[in-house]
């Protein structure tokens, strides 16, 4: 697990970073270094890192607030460092969405552990295949897959032959990342009725399949998650698709 993580280290004090890198380095992580939240959302853009290692402290965009940013479209692990010590600004931390918090000043080998329990929570659960038929549970929901109805707490769900597509496709796969080009030959989802209208002004844009899948997860998350910005069930495989995740 370690020898392939790439992690991002995202740090504008150089000498901690290049610290951090050359000692993550060691332990057999590839790295990667970004001075702001800027230069980390540029590479960002073009790769898929296992985890971000973020700083808080940074001028312009903080470290708190590229990590609420990010929530709202990535699952990306990320471990925040700050020499803030309270309680509550720990708090504050793991409530944009951080999945860990370390002081500084704090022992290299701590980093790594800390690292090293992300990514195992991270990985994928190995999970036994989801038959044809039967009924895949998740929270309140229950999903049957060889009638394609969705159930909360007794009561049907609506969903749109799209949306009804889409969940069957991740039903199956239970546990298992699909990818957006999978789920769109797959379901052949096809717009209808405002899927392609922009949100912004109103006119129609141009959308392709993938953009639709997206359109399509947008809204079967706000029939299914308590907060579709941080969706808990119908989550985002960067890089990859979508997954759906079952107790």
């Amino acid at each position: 697990m370690t020898e392939h993580a790439h992690i991002l280290v995202v740090d504008d004090d150089k000498r901690l970073r290049d610290l951090i890198a050359r000692y993550l380095g060691e332990q057999g992580f590839r790295v990667t270094v970004a001075t702001d939240a800027a230069e980390a959302r540029a590479k960002l853009k073009s790769i898929a890192f296992d985890l971000l290692v973020l700083d808080i402290m940074m001028p312009g965009e903080s470290g708190l607030d590229l990590t609420r940013s990010l929530r709202t479209d990535s699952a990306v692990p990320i471990l925040l460092l700050t020499a803030m010590g309270e309680v509550q600004d720990r708090i504050n931390g793991l409530e944009t969405g951080a999945d860990d918090y370390l002081g500084k000043p704090f022992e290299p080998k701590e980093l790594v552990l800390r690292i090293n329990a992300i990514l195992k929570r991270a990985r994928p659960r190995a999970v036994a295949p989801t038959p044809a038929t039967g009924t895949v549970r998740f929270g309140a929901f229950a999903f049957e897959i060889e009638r394609r109805r969705l159930y909360k707490g007794g009561e049907i769900v609506h969903l749109t032959e799209a949306e009804g597509d889409l969940l069957l496709l991740l039903a199956r796969r239970a546990g298992q990342a699909v990818s957006r080009d999978e789920l769109s030959s797959r379901a052949g989802i096809v717009a209808d009725g405002d899927d392609a209208a922009g949100e912004s002004d109103g006119n129609v844009i141009e959308v392709g399949a993938s953009r639709l899948i997206d359109v399509q997860m947008t809204r079967l998350r706000r029939k299914i998650e308590d907060d579709p910005r941080f969706p808990r069930y119908l989550q985002t495989v960067r890089g990859i698709g979508y997954v759906l995740r079952p107790d």
